[in-house]
């Protein structure tokens, strides 16, 4: 059972064609069901030799009425989903929303909800991805969870009350965990379009019930009986679309169990190997077994999301033939072969365990200056963990958190500081173009914010670098709280301060990059990149200005830099790519080639991030402004890559 991201990427756009594929034939069988309904209800009048007389009978091929049924199918299924497709474009939030969810504040100062809070950006650091906004389903006993959006950068999580107050912080890290596997390994735009799907399939069953209503509502005001007859044709009509909406929602569920449950094994496999501490999540589904409310939700909305969730979200009989999770038993003992069944007494309330620092991890751990104490990641190459971080990132992470100054910390955590925050990172410590900058802040910044800014400077520009994007990160679920307005003038003078020193440094790249690329979708329609090229041979341009680019940051003499470009070339096999001088290649030309290596596919991303990798390797030396750099490269061709360790190769 394979973890590894770019697997796990392929798999998905694997399902997504089967998913494709099912639906179509849901609806042939749907307009199949139609066809044969409407001959029921139409017929043709034709000689009966018994009767002598003309009567209705049943002509059971008509082409012309099944193409019209054919039409209006597609029509009508079709556009149900796509609809909803496009209500759901909001990303995670709008189904947050809808199961009854409210965003938890990224500065709250309540015990739950701020050690949940805590967990989820110790992942996202870990993962190399901004952290999601969390969403609480207050009025929800049940111990659930969910990670709902289409790429990482609009994903958020979803909480229910019973799992923030029953778990404790190594079973709330297991769950959290497993669903950012999901986020990661591309799960999560599958089931939005799942949602979309089922939908489309169900309208059919909504319009019979709708028929049905509205001809038992009228029947009693018909008098004559030709509008008797067809008051009766439009309740048969109405009966008949019901059971074929009944049966599209029955294959329709069975299309969403298939798809969902093999990936739940793997999303509990792959928080065990994010944690390394199977424990925490087996303790959280015996939680649930030994819980009366066990992990159901209570809200209208829960069935049409049932396969978003942690746990099987939904009772009855009928559920059980298509459930969207493996059976709670199963899942354990593959967590935990010893368990001889039964499930845990349920608690009063959560094991509380310490808020912040790393005794909270089993396996793995690291020492307050962010030196990785033990583990495998070290051995392993930071390329290879892309999408995939281990107990050592999570705690690694952890202590990062923990190191930072409290006034930055509660900052970045707030929409006016975080935006403080940002600024404060680009501020120069030269005295002309750091006087320009602030006066930019001081004329059309918000008001105030260049106060806020001097006074979070000094605590900024003492951080390690290392601590740079890690704040990044923290600060992103506050951007994301921007009114729209707010986000313009952010925009604004993000890139006013950038460009204030007439040059832009490879950070003030690194940054201005990774902020807007999560960030733009919250605010503005941003259409997903799709996969155009299975492999690099036609992509030759965009791989040479990447590699030329780090060749030149990261080497000074020509023949180091050439060194280093042949070392990075040498790894796409099959394509002939030639150094390009540094005014070909520069920043520019770097965004218009993130831009079209995106939709390589996830093999051809890999072998272009291990050719990156060997380009910056190749003095045997990696900085931290070539890491930050190899990071944004990866983030900006969708391939979350969690923070080069002390001591881990890049490649």
């Amino acid at each position: 059972m394979s973890t590894n991201f770019f697997e796990n990427q392929d798999a998905a756009r694997r399902n997504t064609k089967r998913l494709v594929l099912l639906f179509c034939l849901a609806v042939v069988a749907i307009a199949g069901m139609l066809y044969l309904l409407a001959v029921l209800l139409t017929g043709v009048e034709r000689p009966d030799p018994n009767a002598g007389q003309m009567v209705l009978s049943p002509l059971w091929w008509q082409p012309d009425l099944a193409a019209g049924v054919a039409i209006a199918t597609l029509i009508v299924v079709g556009g149900g989903s796509l609809y909803k497709i496009a209500q759901l474009r909001g990303g995670g939030a709008v189904i947050a929303e809808a199961l009854g969810g409210a965003l938890i504040p990224p500065g709250t100062r309540n015990a739950d909800e701020r050690r949940l809070l805590n967990v989820v950006e110790e992942m996202a650091i870990a993962s190399g991805t901004p952290t999601p906004p969390v969403y609480l389903l207050s009025d929800e006993e049940g111990i659930n969870a969910f990670a709902a959006g289409f790429a990482p950068g609009d994903a958020v999580i979803g909480v229910t009350r019973g799992c923030v107050q029953r778990l404790s912080r190594d079973e709330l890290q297991g769950v959290i965990a497993h669903e950012f596997s999901h986020i990661l390994s591309g799960d999560m735009g599958l089931n939005i379009r799942l949602m979309g799907v089922i939908h489309g399939i169900l309208i059919i069953g909504i319009i019979g019930y709708f028929l049905l209503r509205s001809s038992l509502y009228s029947g009693s005001s018909r008098r004559s009986s030709n509008r008797g007859n067809s008051g009766m044709v439009i309740v048969a009509a109405g009966l008949g679309l019901m059971v074929i909406g009944f049966l599209g929602t029955f294959f329709g569920n069975l299309i969403k169990a298939s798809v969902s449950r093999q990936r739940e094994f793997l999303a509990d496999a792959s928080a065990v190997q994010f944690t390394r501490n199977p424990d925490g999540i087996a303790g959280a589904l015996k939680e649930i077994g030994g819980f009366e409310g066990g992990s159901i939700l209570a809200s209208p909305n829960a069935p049409e999301a049932s396969h978003l969730f942690f746990s099987q979200g939904l009772r009855g009989g009928l559920q059980m033939l298509f459930a969207t999770h493996p059976p709670l038993e199963e899942r354990i003992r593959r967590l935990d072969p010893n368990w001889q069944g039964g499930s845990r007494p349920a608690r009063a309330h959560a094991v509380r365990a310490a808020p912040m620092g790393t005794a909270g991890f089993a396996a793995g751990g690291s020492a307050a200056d962010g030196s990785a104490t033990r583990g495998s990641s070290v051995g392993s190459s930071a390329i290879e963990q892309v999408g995939q971080p281990s107990a050592e990132h999570i705690a690694y992470a952890a202590a990062l958190v923990e190191g930072l100054p409290p006034a930055v910390a509660d900052a970045a955590r707030e929409p006016y500081g975080a935006r403080a925050v940002i600024y404060a990172l680009l501020i120069n410590r030269e005295d002309e173009p750091r006087n320009r900058q602030l006066e930019q802040l001081a004329r059309f910044g918000e008001a105030g914010i260049d106060h806020e800014t001097r006074r979070l400077l000094p605590e900024i520009e003492r951080l390690e670098a290392r601590y740079r994007l890690p704040l990044i990160d923290i600060a992103f679920p506050a951007l994301c709280a921007l009114s729209a307005d707010q986000y313009q003038a952010f925009k604004t003078n993000l890139r006013a301060l950038v460009v204030a020193d007439e040059k832009i440094e490879l950070f003030e790249w690194v940054l201005q990059r990774m902020v807007f690329t999560h960030l733009r979708p919250h605010f503005e329609r941003v259409k997903p990149p799709r996969i155009r090229h299975t492999s690099l041979r036609k992509l030759s341009e965009p791989c040479a200005v990447v590699l030329s680019i780090l060749a030149h940051a990261g080497s000074s003499s020509e023949a180091s830099i050439r060194t280093a470009f042949e070392t990075g070339a040498s790894q796409l096999s099959g394509i002939d790519i030639a150094l390009l001088p540094r005014e070909r290649a520069g920043l520019r030309e770097l965004d218009r080639a993130l831009g079209t290596l995106a939709e390589a596919d996830p093999t051809a991303r890999q072998q272009l991030l291990m050719a990156c990798a060997a380009c910056v390797a190749s003095d045997r030396e990696v900085t931290q402004a070539e890491g930050e750099l190899v990071r944004a490269i990866a983030d900006g061709i969708g391939c979350p890559m969690p923070p080069l360790l002390p001591g881990q190769p890049l490649c």
